[in-house]
């Protein structure tokens, strides 16, 4: 009986180990991690100029330092996932920081163009090791809060992306070698997930211990776990979540890349003025994250994912029109109630797909990285051949994809019918 409660505890997400109680000095210490990987993951795109001097760069070749990052970081995250889902690494978090490391001494002492894309594949490669895992990391410690727990990751992630420009700053005037010193960021981090690698060991000893007849537990426990739904009703509902983030992350795009831009045109806001108007909004999309995880684990994913996407479509669709004090009021509006879908979607799928955490995780970071440079790109075009305020108002029916959120089932009836065609562990 009592490996029968162990395996419920497990396919449920909770660490066994723990009674199902969360670790918050694990979830602290992988969110403090997030943080510092997204730091130096912001820093790349700051430190162009400093490249760009060095090495007489044009705007094509930025592109493509850009271009080879991005790729790597959004592409190998799904087949990493997929991967430590049938072969759990506990240290691959630390290997991961490691790569980092060794991209940004690249970076510093790059004595070539084709050097520097090789660094900017590196730091690429160590985000997308670390995404996946450092995910899985979290909802195994959560306790069962699964939102909770992605949403406090989740804002690590977004409080390095803010910091990471700040301190390439203080890199601006010293030249390509200062960058060697924020290696020492990575190095941090790899100590941390170290100490995380063998939280993850004692975990998996645990587990063997409890299932010793299961020499691949993952696989085991996928093929025990309950599915409520066929394969083909899984895909839709992946079809119809991947729809959603588009909406989301284009949208996105349109403010964090060029927000500064449309307040400068539209009201003739300074540069300073119109960044302060940007920290306001990017400070609501770390609110908004946040809280979208802890009420998703009181009222349900979906209801969550209703009123963050569908529910902004009314003030989107007024922004274009709002005077100064609303455009500010309602950006902030918009910020915090879209970023919280983030954390519902994707616990939503790892839910929908029991066992394959890792590759649920991995898809859809690596399709947030993806849609969100596709979508700065493509809206830089269409401001090219028009103007911000017509992407604005193109962008302002995005949110009405969150209607399709309609056809998404209810999780929570599910696992609860589950749950009642199981035998009872006590």
């Amino acid at each position: 009986m009592a490996s029968e409660t162990n395996l419920t505890a497990i396919q449920a997400g909770a660490p066994a180990e723990t009674g199902g109680k969360t670790v918050f000095k694990i979830l602290v210490a992988i969110s403090v991690c997030h943080l510092l990987n997204d730091t130096v993951q912001s820093l790349i795109p700051a430190i162009y100029p400093i490249l760009r001097t060095s090495f007489h760069l044009n705007l094509g070749q930025i592109g493509l330092i850009a271009l080879t990052s991005q790729v790597t970081a959004s592409l190998l995250q799904p087949l990493v996932g997929l991967y430590t889902d049938r072969r759990p690494q506990p240290y691959s978090l630390a290997v991961g920081m490691g790569i980092t490391l060794i991209g940004l001494l690249a970076f510093s002492m790059a004595p070539s163009f084709g050097t520097i894309l090789v660094a900017a594949a590196l730091v690429g490669i160590g985000s997308a090791v670390f995404h996946p895992e450092s995910s899985r990391v979290a909802r195994m410690a959560s306790g069962g809060q699964h939102g909770m727990a992605q949403s406090l990751f989740q804002v690590g992630g977004n409080a390095g992306t803010a910091l990471g420009p700040s301190l390439a700053a203080l890199a601006l005037p010293k030249g390509q070698a200062s960058i060697a010193w924020y290696s020492l960021v990575a190095l941090l981090g790899m100590v941390l997930l170290a100490n995380i690698g063998t939280w993850l060991s004692q975990h998996r000893s645990f587990q063997l211990k409890s299932f010793p007849n299961d020499s691949a537990l993952p696989a085991s426990l996928e093929s025990v776990g309950h599915r409520a739904f066929s394969n083909k009703k899984v895909a839709f509902c992946l079809a119809i979540l991947v729809a959603l983030m588009f909406s989301k992350f284009f949208y996105l795009a349109s403010l964090i890349s060029y927000y500064t831009f449309y307040l400068m045109n539209r009201f003739h806001l300074s540069v300073h003025d119109a960044q302060l108007h940007l920290s306001l909004f990017l400070g609501a999309v770390a609110a908004g994250t946040f809280i979208g995880g802890p009420v998703g684990d009181k009222v349900g994913r979906k209801f969550v994912i209703w009123c963050s996407i569908l529910g902004v479509l009314p003030f989107t669709l007024v922004l274009p029109y709002a005077n100064l004090l609303w455009t500010t009021i309602l950006s902030v509006v918009i910020g915090f109630i879209l970023a919280s879908a983030f954390s519902a979607i994707l616990v939503y799928a790892q839910e929908l797909v029991p066992g394959r955490v890792g590759a649920v995780s991995g898809l859809f970071f690596g399709f947030a990285f993806g849609l969100g440079g596709v979508g700065a790109a493509l809206l830089g075009k269409l401001a090219d051949l028009t103007d911000l305020n017509f992407v604005y108002h193109v962008c302002s029916f995005l949110p009405a994809i969150g209607i399709l959120t309609a056809f998404l089932p209810n999780l929570e009836p599910a696992r609860t019918k589950s749950s009642a065609g199981q035998p009872s562990a006590a």
